[in-house]
């Protein structure tokens, strides 16, 4: 087996100085990472990982068993420990690559899919995925701003509180891997708190007894195995991000220990707030139609202080995701192969989030009809 030195005289390696900087741009692109930039430690992940998902997207995740599939509370625990379980063993899996690879997950997906057959998972991580999950974030922790604005009775338009997220997430995701690592690290404290009272508060109010409702055709076990599907998506929907997280660690590093923080991460947070959401669903008061608003229905079951408190990590979380977001997407257009008009990285990644930004323009629309903001 050929040496870290051997290695960096055959391969791309990425250019410039980085090191363990913080408040600097990250430089270079997808390229092999040498092994004097490399540092870190596996604990690292463990924050990295948990406060992407303290975020209400995965407050609805749980929200789904008891509201929209019709399960009752202990089923819908169930799928959601085993479907977490699962996705975060994946995750275990691709993070512990990073430190032996030393380059992006969608640069070492070339290896099974070889180059021209990496286009379709890169292109679609890159697009989809990130896309698609950036819109969601950035329109709920606008909505979540909004709503706090209302508080201090200043009427704070969609326009501005999507604006202020987007400049947040792509500020962070252009200073790059070590930044975006901190930020995680410094977030969890005020996240961690909030979302772990607001939970105690949803299970004191909660009502563990409530049977499950069926949907027809669907029938319990249908119901149970769309949960269960939700969930391991959820989980294991990071996995084509792991190594973009890891590839900086030194290539002795325990990559069991990098495999565990990681997975531990993302099972932790995944398991303890979907069952926060599941468990919400089930509190008196709570209305779950089509035309209900999701946020306000934690108002049910905790103090306005708390509830306010808990907008204000909603609006958080989502730059926490993100960030992580739009880094990892434009690695997976970097990945592409393809040389994007000159542009630099950075340029890269403003460019991705500017693209995104202009979709929530139509869902604000179809909100305000609605009247979300006034609602929060």
């Amino acid at each position: 087996m050929q040496s870290v030195q051997e290695v960096e005289k055959h391969v791309p390696v990425r250019e410039g100085d980085y090191g363990e900087r913080v408040a600097t741009v990250e430089p270079g692109g997808v390229e092999y990472i040498s092994l004097k930039e490399r540092h870190g430690k596996p604990i690292d992940l463990f924050w990295t990982w948990l406060s992407p998902n303290l975020e209400f997207a995965t407050v609805y995740v749980g929200v789904l068993g008891v509201a929209v599939f019709g399960l009752s509370f202990w089923e819908t625990a169930l799928a959601i420990l085993i479907g977490s379980a699962l996705g975060s063993l994946t995750h275990f899996v691709v993070s512990s690559w990073g430190p032996k690879f030393g380059v992006p997950m969608m640069v070492e997906s070339r290896g099974a899919f070889g180059f021209l057959g990496n286009i379709l998972p890169a292109g679609l991580n890159a697009f989809t995925g990130t896309i698609g999950w950036f819109i969601v974030n950035s329109v709920s922790g606008a909505f979540a701003l909004q709503a706090l604005a209302m508080l201090i009775k200043v009427e704070l338009p969609f326009a501005i509180a999507f604006l202020i997220i987007v400049v947040a997430q792509v500020a962070i995701a252009t200073l790059g891997h070590n930044f975006i690592h901190v930020f995680e690290r410094w977030a969890l404290p005020l996240l961690g708190v909030v979302f772990a009272l607001a939970t105690i508060f949803i299970f004191t109010k909660a009502n563990f007894g409530i049977a499950a409702k069926p949907i027809p055709v669907v029938g319990e076990f249908g119901g149970f195995m769309l949960l269960f599907t939700a969930t391991f998506g959820y989980a294991a929907g990071w996995n084509p991000y792991a190594a973009d997280y890891t590839r900086y660690l030194p290539p002795n590093t325990n990559r069991t220990m990098v495999g565990f923080w990681a997975a531990m991460g993302v099972f932790v947070s995944c398991v303890v707030i979907e069952l926060a959401g599941a468990a919400l669903a089930t509190v008196a008061g709570t209305k779950w139609g089509p035309t209900d608003i999701p946020t306000v229905q934690l108002q049910q079951a905790m103090p306005d202080l708390l509830y306010y408190l808990t907008l204000l990590c909603i609006a958080v979380g989502a730059v926490c995701a993100n960030a992580i977001n739009i880094y990892s997407g434009t690695m997976s257009l970097v990945a592409l192969g393809i040389r994007e008009m000159g542009m630099t990285l950075r340029q890269r990644r403003a460019l991705l989030a500017v693209v995104a930004g202009r979709s929530p323009r139509r869902i604000h629309r179809s909100a305000t009809s609605r009247s979300w903001s006034a609602s929060c």
